[in-house]
């Protein structure tokens, strides 16, 4: 584990869990969207529309003056940014779905994003599991205050 891991908060136990919940958000560190993650997404979800993958093409005709991050790229780092804003000591845990997803604005690429974790439920699952359901918010970074790209109710599941 790196320092920077030891330093987030630890959560050991479905109590932990709902102890935060209705709890200030929890910010992740933040992650650089690069051009070759960009690329790779693309390769994986076979959308290489041009204002992902022609960085020149979206300079001279996208109206987001350069190339931008998938939407869906922008929702897949949520599990990512989860582990820089919290440390599961846990048995096992799953992404169980969502909810809702709205993209407010495009991530440029090489653009930087956070993410912003706040429990809004904590509910008993099988077998002593327990179903998480997350208001997140990922942040674009910004000089003066981070931008919303995309907000989501995200669901987990754990178990200790």
């Amino acid at each position: 584990m790196t320092p920077e891991a030891a330093e987030l908060p630890l959560i050991a136990s479905a109590q932990a869990l709902r102890e935060l919940a209705g709890a200030e958000p929890v910010a992740s560190g933040w992650l650089e969207v690069d051009q070759p993650r960009v690329d790779r997404f693309a390769d994986a979800t076979d959308d290489h529309q041009w204002i992902h993958v022609d960085p020149k093409r979206a300079a001279s005709e996208s109206p987001f003056g350069g190339p931008i991050a998938h939407g869906f790229l922008t929702l897949s780092l949520i599990p990512a940014l989860m582990a820089r804003a919290l440390r599961f000591e846990q048995r096992m845990g799953v992404n169980y779905g969502l909810n809702r997803v709205r993209f407010l604005k495009p991530v440029p690429v090489g653009a930087r994003v956070r993410a912003l974790f706040a429990i809004k439920e904590v509910r008993d699952a099988a077998q002593g599991g327990v179903n998480v359901t997350w208001s997140v918010s990922v942040q674009i970074e910004h000089p003066v205050e981070p931008m919303l790209a995309c907000a989501a109710e995200f669901i987990t599941q754990h178990y200790f």
